[in-house]
């Protein structure tokens, strides 16, 4: 049984495809891609069919990592397939669970940061659409460093529904 993770932001141009790029890496090195499903979404529709915004995709690519994306809007319909919904900011987080039909789907929702353990109370990932490349890079190296503590958990999760 395929375990399913979505990453999601605001507009589904900057974090959540970075987020994604990034998990479906991890996860293929760990062996876990016929397993495990990686997609991104946005709380908002502005951006939908839109690819990632250039900084995003220019960083990734900078650091060894691919995207295809098209930006798309989350859907509460989507919850009932979704193992985990992974928020990259406390706004996206509540917005995610006002947005859940159940509060078992409520409880999915989880922030990105709260997988690292040197974030500290400091959960959210800024969002870099508004600065300059330097803000890509900051929230490349927190996904990246937030990426260990999830994939732990995520491969717990699929190692569980194989017993």
């Amino acid at each position: 049984m395929t375990y399913r993770v979505s990453f999601v932001c605001t507009g589904n141009i900057c974090r959540s495809p970075m987020a994604e790029s990034v998990f479906r890496a991890r996860v293929a090195e760990a062996g876990l891609d016929g397993l495990v499903e990686v997609d991104s979404a946005g709380t908002d529709g502005w951006h939908e069919g839109d690819g990632a915004d250039p900084r995003a995709v220019a960083v990734l690519e900078e650091h060894g990592y691919s995207t295809d994306h098209a930006a798309r809007r989350f859907q509460a319909a989507w919850f009932s397939h979704l193992d985990l919904v992974i928020a990259l900011d406390s706004g996206h987080r509540k917005t995610l669970r006002r947005l859940a039909p159940t509060e078992q789907d409520a409880q999915k929702v989880h922030l990105l940061r709260s997988y690292d353990p040197d974030a500290a109370d400091d959960l959210d990932v800024p969002d870099p659409y508004y600065g300059g490349l330097d803000g890509f890079e900051e929230c490349l190296e927190m996904v990246e460093a937030a990426s260990t503590g999830l994939l732990a958990a995520v491969r717990e999760e699929v190692e569980g529904r194989a017993i």
